[in-house]
C-alpha cells in the first residue's frame, strides 16, 4: 500500500521528569504520530486492514462515520484518496453543512463526499437496519464503523504491541491509551498487553463492554484499567488547565498533544503517576495516538 509507506517501527522514547523519578518508574511514549505524514497514529494502524480488505475484494467505495473534528474521517479520506478508493463520510449534526472546518475542508480536498445527518440519526449508526438502508442509499459501499473500529482495527493495533515488545525487549507493564470508541485499547489487550484506557467521553464508563464485546474471538487478552476521570466535560471539551498542560508537556519533552485525546491522557497519567498510583519499578508504554490535525489554534 503506497499509501501506507510508513515510518514502521515508530520510534519509542523516554520520558523522564522529576514526578516520574520521584515514582520510580519508567515511562515511554510510541511516537506513532510519526507513522504518516496524514494517516497517523492509531488510524493507520486501524485502517490498514480494513483498506486492504477492501482492495482486495475490488470494493470501489468506502463509507464511514465521524464528527465535525473526527481524525478517523480525515484519516480514511486521505488513504482513500491515495488507494483510488471513493470515500464517503457520514458526519454528525446537520448545522455543519454550513459551517466548514479545516478537517472537513480536508476531506473534501481528499475527494470525500459528505453527508450531513442530525444527531438523531447518527446513533443509529451500529443499527443493522440503518446501515442496511445507507449503505443501499450509498450504492452498497465498504462500510467502516466510527473510528475504524472492527475487528481488522484489532489485528493493525497488535501489531504496535509486538513492535513495544521488540523496543524494549520485554513487554511493558501497561500501555496506555486514549479511548473514543475503545477499539485501540482493544487492540493493545488482544496482543495480551495490559491496557490503561484514558476515556475521552463523559460517562465512558460503557466502554468497557463495547471493548470486551471486541475481545469476544480471544482467548487471553490482557487486563483492562478504564480511567474516566480524565474527560474534560466530554468529547471534544476543554479547558485552560489543559491547555496549560499541553503547553509545558511540549515545552518540557518537544512533543506536541490535541485537546480532544492525547492531551487527557498524557494529563491522567502524569496525575496518577503524582499519586504513587503505580508501584515503583513499573514500566508504561504512552501511545501517542496523533491526531494533531486536530490541534487547537490559539
Amino acid at each position: 500500500m503506497d499509501l501506507l509507506s510508513p515510518s514502521i517501527p515508530t520510534p519509542l522514547q523516554r520520558l523522564s521528569n522529576a514526578d516520574v523519578e520521584r515514582a520510580a518508574v519508567q515511562l515511554y511514549i510510541k511516537r506513532d504520530d510519526l507513522i504518516h505524514p496524514t494517516v497517523s497514529g492509531n488510524k493507520w494502524r486501524k485502517l490498514k486492514y480494513n483498506l486492504l480488505e477492501a482492495k482486495t475484494n475490488g470494493e470501489k467505495a468506502v463509507l464511514t462515520f465521524g464528527g465535525a473534528y473526527s481524525n478517523h474521517l480525515y484519516a480514511t479520506a486521505a488513504a482513500g484518496n491515495a488507494l483510488g478508493l471513493k470515500t464517503i463520510g457520514i458526519v454528525r449534526g446537520l448545522e455543519l453543512e454550513t459551517r466548514e472546518n479545516p478537517t472537513l475542508q480536508f476531506c473534501r480536498e481528499q475527494g470525500m463526499a459528505l453527508h450531513f445527518v442530525t444527531r438523531e440519526e447518527y446513533r443509529q449508526r451500529n443499527s443493522e437496519d440503518y446501515l442496511k438502508r445507507i449503505s443501499e442509499q450509498f450504492g452498497n459501499p465498504y462500510l467502516i464503523p466510527e473510528g475504524g473500529t472492527t475487528g481488522l482495527a484489532l489485528k493493525g493495533v497488535a501489531e504496535m504491541v509486538g513492535e513495544v515488545k521488540e523496543q524494549l525487549a520485554k513487554m511493558p507493564d501497561f500501555i496506555a491509551t486514549a479511548a473514543g470508541t475503545g477499539g485501540t485499547a482493544a487492540g493493545i489487550l488482544s496482543a495480551g498487553a495490559d491496557a490503561l484506557a484514558f476515556s475521552a467521553l463523559k460517562g465512558g464508563d460503557f466502554l468497557a463492554d463495547d471493548i470486551r464485546q471486541l475481545l469476544n474471538e480471544y482467548q487471553q487478552p490482557g487486563n483492562l484499567t478504564l480511567l474516566t476521570d480524565y474527560h474534560f466535560g466530554g468529547y471534544a471539551k476543554w479547558n485552560s488547565e489543559l491547555l496549560a498542560f499541553m503547553r509545558d508537556f511540549q515545552a518540557e519533552f518537544e512533543i506536541r498533544l490535541e485537546q480532544v485525546y492525547t492531551a487527557k491522557m498524557f494529563y491522567g497519567l502524569f496525575d496518577l503517576i503524582k499519586k504513587s498510583y503505580f508501584k515503583p519499578g513499573t514500566t508504561i508504554v504512552a501511545v501517542h495516538t496523533g491526531g494533531l490535525q486536530g490541534l487547537l489554534r490559539e
